[in-house]
């Protein structure tokens, strides 16, 4: 076994990004190593509850119960905060970890200021990805046209300069978009099923290590009602949540349907009454403790982000993708591909398309075999044990490189 050492986990305050690695960190603390979790306060319970010892530092971004319109709606609106974030965060954790440095550091892709610190502090980085990573080909196809109009713009020209700047400051002369996008090392946080061009991925860089869940009990339990022939769960996550219209579509699409139980999901933005009539067979909550839900439900009902989509599919749960931001509508297609789940658009997500695509879904005989093959596929891929080997294989070459005092 690696010896005692301190690593350093840094992410921020979304849950998409932080629940990935709990269970990586709470896995670590058990084999002995010392972790310290860099994060903002919203979300010191969770990281202290894996046995890590909070870092905290005040965030500048949207909060995690934030209204979903303080993202904005271009591009820039969207990356243009994690620079400002990152450019203030850095003087805290930098304060925060003075004297107390770690000997790896792991990292979520939004905690820029990670990479800065250990090329700093000269220890090794590795970027825990809760999603899609880059292949072999993704800048020509993917990142040139998504950029190709920002860049042209005074905003945009400013954008990169201030990055670029910043970065050269801290010694680091990579171009923005690979300092942003290519790590020297990632663990996967996703099955390798859902990676996009899996086949063009390097993996002497990309480890895909499957879900990392854990059991989750400490979120809550829930019951399936003995009297339900089929449940669905409705979440649009954590994030974009403040769809009270499509929320209605959903009541009119399950609500009546004979022998169905729906659990819906609105998050905080949007209140019961909003709702208009709710039919009896329909319980409403702010939040749900998903993973539950999930392993007693028949469909799932989802924005497709990452998370939700891998534990619909680590509960071989058929779903119906609903995207509504950022990497969803490619989680989306990919779900569909997988012959798992129909990618309807916002605008063609009708009462009656969400009813017949339900009733389609857990009655095809298909998408119940595919959905077994692909859980089993990611029973193998060694998840949380396996992330945990992987780190301590670095810790181990970097002392072997770099050897330190006693």
């Amino acid at each position: 076994m690696t010896n005692r050492a301190h690593i350093a986990m840094f992410s921020i305050a979304a849950h998409g990004h932080v629940n990935p690695s709990l269970e990586v960190i709470r896995e670590l603390v058990a084999r002995g190593h010392r972790v310290t979790y860099a994060i903002p306060p919203a979300f010191a319970e969770k990281a202290a509850a894996t046995g890590a010892e909070p870092k905290l530092w005040n965030s500048t971004l949207p909060g995690p119960d934030a209204d979903p319109e303080a993202w904005g709606s271009t591009l820039l609106d969207n990356v243009e905060p994690f620079l400002d974030d990152a450019i203030q965060a850095l003087p805290q954790l930098a304060e925060a970890y003075r004297g107390d440095e770690p000997d790896l550091v792991l990292h979520d892709i939004a905690a820029y200021p990670a990479r800065v610190l250990a090329h700093r502090w000269g220890v090794p980085a590795i970027s825990l990805s809760p999603c899609l990573v880059a292949w072999e080909g993704y800048e020509e196809e993917v990142a040139e046209p998504m950029w190709e109009e920002p860049k042209k713009t005074e905003r945009g020209r400013a954008y990169y300069a201030r990055f670029q700047g910043w970065l050269e400051e801290n010694g680091i002369t990579e171009h923005p978009d690979r300092f942003a996008g290519r790590p020297a090392r990632s663990l996967v946080l996703i099955p390798k099923v859902f990676q996009p061009h899996a086949d063009r991925v390097d993996e002497t860089v990309y480890s895909f290590v499957g879900a990392c869940q854990g059991d989750r009990d400490a979120e809550g339990t829930w019951q399936r009602p003995a009297d339900a022939e089929k449940v669905v769960l409705v979440s649009l996550g954590s994030a974009f949540t403040k769809q009270p219209d499509f929320y209605r579509r959903c009541l009119r699409a399950f609500g009546d349907l004979p022998g169905w139980h729906v659990v819906l999901q609105v998050g905080r933005h949007v209140d019961r009454t909003d709702l208009g009539d709710v039919p009896a067979n329909v319980e409403v909550h702010s939040w749900v403790p998903q993973l539950a839900v999930l392993r007693q439900a028949d469909l799932f009902v989802t924005h497709a982000g990452a998370g939700g989509s891998q534990e619909g599919l680590a509960t071989a749960t058929p779903m119906i993708a609903v995207p509504q931001a950022a990497d969803q509508f490619g989680n989306a297609d990919m779900l569909q591909e997988l012959g798992v789940a129909r990618h309807l658009p916002m605008e063609e997500a009708t009462a009656e398309e969400l009813r017949a695509t339900a009733l389609r879904l857990v009655d095809d005989p298909e998408v119940a075999r595919r959905l077994k093959e692909i859980r089993a596929g990611m029973a193998e891929e060694g998840g949380t044990r396996r992330a945990a080997d992987l780190i301590e294989a670095e810790l181990a070459a970097s002392r072997r490189d770099r050897p330190r005092e006693a």
